[in-house]
């Protein structure tokens, strides 16, 4: 299926009942859509959001035969706190939209499968930049103009690092946890370095962690999963060449409590008369063990592990931002956004003039 572009899309945040729940899919005929206007499916599930989160890749396969072939999925597991499950169709809106000077467009693609020792390098890391180039030039847009790169990328589970070492390679970690974080890691210095927020040098520099807390995006949203071996990439911006009522504006949190960075964002919404439709957040537990001098316990609870805390913590503060828990949170803001706090971007809606 071939779309044209750039194109204004429409969001639709629905409720899921359960990861393999397909009737926010209903949805769409009500909004005169189909599901051959879905650019990209993004979900949070209610796994553990680590390795073996097995909701992530039932949603993934719930969804995907009903999708077109260049449609993306995005599943992100884990909603601890009070983050409700749900599903964010984005989906082509050409119009017509009378009055609106400017709108919200999508673009979508995926990079090569990645091979098992490519998981958490730079051959990761190239592989996302150019996509992300490629869509973002497909939209028209200046990388100035992106509000947010979404990604889903590989990890390394033990087969897969049984199956590198059998051709000969090391892999980036044997940690299967930790190559999670090696992933997002990659990805989000591809982006970074698509966007211009670095240089090449410096982001090579952060992924053989020298320097690496220097260097982020503020627009970068990755996560991992064991449901795929490429990445699926989402680019979202503000365009002004064409119109429609959706936009975005984008921000980062400087740590878990940053309310002062979220309230300038939703004031510029407020602005424009807007409605905030969905906030999409990356979260960490701060890796100097601290927030604002005060010792946090995120990284040393062997219960469970810090991710899941950071997004119980900040999805807390969106959701009542936000007045919904239906905010996607995502866990291990590597890259993205300063370390301890994330990339923010919010999505709303403005009245026809």
């Amino acid at each position: 299926m071939t779309r044209p572009a750039p194109v204004p899309v429409d969001l639709l945040r629905l409720p899921t009942a359960d990861p393999g729940d397909l009737t926010p899919a209903d949805a769409l005929a009500a909004a005169g859509r189909t599901l051959g206007d879905v650019l990209a499916v993004v979900g949070k599930t209610e796994g553990n959001g680590c390795v073996n989160d097995f909701s992530r890749g039932l949603a993934a396969a719930r969804w995907e035969p009903l999708l077109p072939d260049d449609t993306v999925t995005v599943f992100s597991g884990g909603t601890e706190g009070v983050l409700s499950p749900h599903v964010n169709l984005f989906v082509a809106d050409p119009g017509p939209h009378p009055g609106h000077d400017r709108g919200l467009v999508a673009a979508v693609g995926r990079t090569r499968d990645l091979e098992p020792a490519e998981i958490g390098g730079e051959p990761q890391l190239t592989a996302v930049r150019e996509v992300v180039d490629t869509l973002t030039e497909q939209l028209g847009l200046t990388p100035d103009e992106v509000d947010m790169v979404l990604v889903k990328c590989p990890l390394l589970t033990s087969e897969r690092v049984a199956a590198c070492r059998a051709a000969g390679a090391e892999p980036v970690t044997e940690d299967t946890y930790e190559s999670m974080a090696r992933s997002r890691a990659a990805a989000s210095l591809g982006i970074a370095l698509s966007l211009g927020e670095c240089a090449e040098d410096a982001a090579l520099d952060a992924l053989a962690g020298r320097h690496a807390a220097d260097v982020w995006s503020a627009r970068a949203s990755a996560s991992a999963g064991a449901e795929l071996t490429d990445c699926h990439v989402l680019v979202l911006g503000t365009s002004g060449a064409v119109g429609g009522p959706l936009r975005a504006v984008h921000g980062v949190m400087r740590d878990a409590i940053d309310l002062d960075s979220l309230q300038r964002l939703f004031a510029r919404v407020d602005a424009e008369g807007g409605e905030v439709v969905q906030v999409f957040a990356k979260a960490e537990a701060d890796p100097s063990g601290t927030i604002r001098g005060a010792r946090h316990t995120m990284l040393t609870d062997s219960d469970l592990n810090s991710t899941r805390h950071a997004r119980a913590a900040v999805g807390g503060l969106l959701s009542a931002l936000a007045g919904t828990t239906a905010v996607y949170v995502s866990g291990g803001a590597e890259h993205q956004g300063p370390p301890g706090g994330g990339s923010v971007t919010v999505v709303y809606r403005v009245p026809a003039p």
